[in-house]
C-alpha cells in the first residue's frame, strides 16, 4: 500500500512539472532583438552601479525597450503591446537599498474605461534561483510559463509590471519566499512603471496587485505593505492563490514528499536574505553537494527537473547536521514573513486548491480568518478537484474578473468573512 502511495505522488510529481515545463516551452509571443541576446549573468543592463544613484524606493535606474512574446522558436512579438525592461530601486528584507529588473508592459490601444489606464503589479510563481529564470528574460524569449496569464491581463487593457525580485537577473541569490522582501518589489515595480516615460500612465493610477503561489506571498505582502510603504500608490484590488502564508508549515507538510525541493530553496533563500543564519553551518556533505547545484536552478530546465526529482520523497533532515527550521534564530525570520498580521490596503480574492499537493490549504484558512479578524474584505474561493497547478490555471479568470471589478468599475466587493 505504502508502495502504491508513493507510486502515486511520483506521478503526480512527474505530471506537475511536465505541466509546468510544457507550458513553458510551448508559449507563442515576442522576438527578442540582438541586444537581449545575452542571459541576464553576460547582460551588463541587469549589473547595477555602484553605489546606486537613487536609495528612492521605485526609482527608474535605467530602462530599455524589450519584447514580449509567447513564441519560443520565431519569438514573433504580441501584437499590440508595448514592452520595457527596467532596474529600478527596492528594499531589502534588511531595509537597505537595492536594485531589481523587471518588465513593463503596456497596450498600444487606448483605455476605454473610466478614468486613467490601471496598473496591474504581477508576482511571479517559482521559477527557481538562477538568473536565466528572471521573468524579465523568460517573458522575452517565448518561455515564461506564466505569459498567457499576462496576456490575459493586457487583453482586459490593464498596464502589467512585473517584478524579477532580487536576484533573478540581478547580481546574487535569489532571496525565494522572503515575503516582506518580494512585497516591496512588487509595490516599487508599479512606482518604477509609473515613472517610466512613454508609457502614458497617471501618476495616480489604480493598482492591482496579483500573484499565484509564490506570487501569492508576493501579492500578500504587497497588500499588507501597502499603506505603510507606498502610501501615495492607489490600490484598489488584491487577488492571490495559492498563498504559501506561513513557510513554517509549508516545510512541515513538503518534508519527506515529492515536492520538498520546494522547501530547500525556500531555505536557500532566506539564507541569502539573511546572513546572520548561516545555513552553510547546519549542512553536512549532501546538503553542501545540493547547496552547489542548486545556487543558479531553473525549473523549467532539464537541470531543474533532474534536481527535483533526485530530492523528491527525502527530508530536510537528510541535508543537515542539525534542522536550522527548530533554531530561534529561523523561527524568529521565519515568522516575521509569516502573512495575517496586517489587514490589506485593499479588498482581496484569495483562492486555493482544494488538493493542492504543494501548499496546504489549511494554512491558507487561516490567513483568511486573520485578515478577517482584522476587517479585511477578503472574498474566499477554493476550487474543489483543483491541485496547485490546476489552481493557477482555473483561477486566473476568476481573479482577473475581481481585478476588472474593483479596478475598471469600482467595485467595493463585501467578501464573504
Amino acid at each position: 500500500m505504502r508502495l502504491w502511495s508513493y507510486a502515486r505522488m511520483l506521478r503526480r510529481l512527474l505530471a506537475t512539472v511536465a505541466a509546468v515545463a510544457s507550458l513553458a516551452l510551448s508559449l507563442s509571443a515576442v522576438v527578442a532583438p540582438a541586444a537581449l541576446a545575452a542571459t541576464p549573468a553576460n547582460d551588463p543592463f541587469y549589473t547595477p552601479p555602484d553605489p546606486l544613484p537613487s536609495t528612492e524606493p521605485g526609482a527608474l535606474i535605467r530602462y530599455r525597450q524589450s519584447t514580449f512574446t509567447l513564441d519560443p522558436i520565431a519569438r514573433t512579438p504580441v501584437p499590440g503591446v508595448r514592452a520595457w525592461q527596467v532596474l529600478y530601486t527596492s528594499r531589502t528584507a534588511l531595509g537597505k537599498p537595492m536594485a531589481v529588473s523587471g518588465t513593463v508592459l503596456v497596450p498600444s490601444s487606448p483605455w476605454r474605461g473610466s478614468g486613467p489606464r490601471p496598473l496591474v503589479t504581477y508576482g511571479v510563481g517559482t521559477r527557481g534561483v538562477g538568473d536565466s529564470c528572471a521573468p524579465s528574460y523568460t517573458l522575452s524569449r517565448g518561455t515564461d510559463y506564466e505569459g498567457l496569464f499576462i496576456k490575459a491581463a493586457l487583453a482586459r487593457g490593464f498596464a502589467v509590471a512585473v517584478s524579477d525580485m532580487r536576484g533573478l537577473g540581478t547580481p546574487g541569490l535569489h532571496t525565494y519566499e522572503v515575503g516582506r522582501e518580494q512585497g516591496t518589489a512588487l509595490l516599487d515595480a508599479a512606482r518604477a512603471a509609473l515613472r517610466l516615460p512613454g508609457t502614458g500612465l497617471a501618476a495616480k493610477a489604480p493598482i492591482g496587485i496579483i500573484g499565484y503561489s509564490q506570487g501569492g506571498t508576493s501579492a500578500g505582502w504587497a497588500a499588507q505593505l501597502a499603506r505603510s510603504y507606498a502610501p501615495e500608490l492607489d490600490v484598489k484590488g488584491v487577488a492571490a492563490g495559492g498563498v504559501p502564508a506561513d513557510l513554517e508549515r509549508v516545510a512541515s507538510y513538503l518534508d519527506g514528499g515529492p515536492f520538498v525541493a520546494f522547501a530547500l530553496l525556500a531555505a536557500l533563500g532566506y539564507d541569502a536574505a539573511y546572513p546572520e543564519l548561516r545555513l552553510d553551518t547546519y549542512l553536512n556533505a549532501r546538503g553542501r553537494d545540493l547547496l552547489a547545484r542548486s545556487s543558479d536552478l531553473c525549473l523549467v530546465s532539464l537541470d531543474g527537473i533532474g534536481t527535483f526529482l533526485r530530492v523528491a520523497f527525502t527530508h530536510i533532515d537528510d541535508y543537515v547536521t542539525t534542522n536550522p527550521l527548530g533554531t530561534p534564530a529561523w523561527q524568529a525570520r521565519l515568522r516575521e514573513n509569516r502573512l495575517g498580521a496586517t489587514k490589506p490596503a485593499a479588498p482581496v480574492l484569495l483562492y486555493h486548491g482544494g488538493i493542492d499537493e504543494i501548499i496546504p490549504i489549511d494554512q491558507a484558512r487561516t490567513l483568511r480568518s486573520e485578515w478577517c479578524r482584522l476587517g479585511g474584505r477578503v472574498t474566499w474561493r477554493v476550487y474543489p478537484l483543483a491541485e496547485h497547478a490546476l489552481g493557477l490555471a482555473v483561477g486566473a479568470k476568476p481573479a482577473l474578473d475581481f481585478l476588472e471589478a474593483t479596478l475598471a468599475r469600482g467595485a467595493v466587493p463585501p467578501g464573504n468573512c
